[in-house]
């Protein structure tokens, strides 16, 4: 590992946030497990807690911390969308803070919290995280109800000096990453 990959895991792990480029938007994000890095992506987007973050990694393996055990049918279900643009919502292992999961429960009978994860397959978002060896939480970079940013500038300008902006692309015209509940297949976000 580098010496700057060592200072960005570094700032991470103090609590730091970070801008980085997302299929569609930039995103914002911080290390899941640090509560005062969760508690202040919410300040800072002015996001209630119950509306929760989704959580994204390049490998499979570092979401399974995340939730409960599946079955193998659910298994394959969210295997057969990732990696890709695709957000499920699974029953999550708890305890998990509310800071990360928010205040989401499933449908039809199965009314487990769920946490919201996507194993991703945008290029600079997956070497971003191949290159910290860790999840990340994603959410807009914006301020809640606001237009979501897509550029590096944007981030800075808007953020100043509390946000860290790793460079990049997002893609053009391109629409946030589809939302659905693992065990039921309903789609709530498009």
């Amino acid at each position: 590992m580098d010496a700057r990959t060592r200072g960005l895991r570094a700032f991470l792990d103090k609590g730091g946030l970070i801008a980085y480029p997302t299929r569609a938007v930039y995103g914002l994000g911080c290390a899941p497990e640090n509560h005062r890095a969760l508690r202040a992506l919410l300040r800072l987007k002015s996001r209630p807690v119950d509306k929760g973050l989704i959580v994204v990694a390049a490998s499979r393996d570092l979401l399974r911390r995340f939730h409960a055990p599946l079955s193998a049918v659910e298994e394959a279900r969210l295997q057969a969308r990732w990696p890709g643009a695709h957000t499920w919502l699974v029953p999550a292992r708890l305890p998990l803070t509310t800071w990360l999961r928010g205040r989401r429960r499933g449908f039809g009978g199965d009314f487990r919290p769920r946490i919201a994860l996507r194993q991703d397959d945008y290029g600079p978002l997956v070497r971003l995280c191949r290159r910290l060896d860790r999840a990340l939480v994603s959410t807009s970079a914006n301020r809640s109800g606001g237009k979501p940013l897509k550029t590096a500038r944007a981030c800075r300008l808007a953020f100043g000096p509390r946000v860290r902006v790793i460079e990049g692309r997002c893609q053009a015209n391109v629409r946030p990453s589809t939302v659905a509940d693992l065990m039921t297949g309903r789609i709530t976000r498009v």
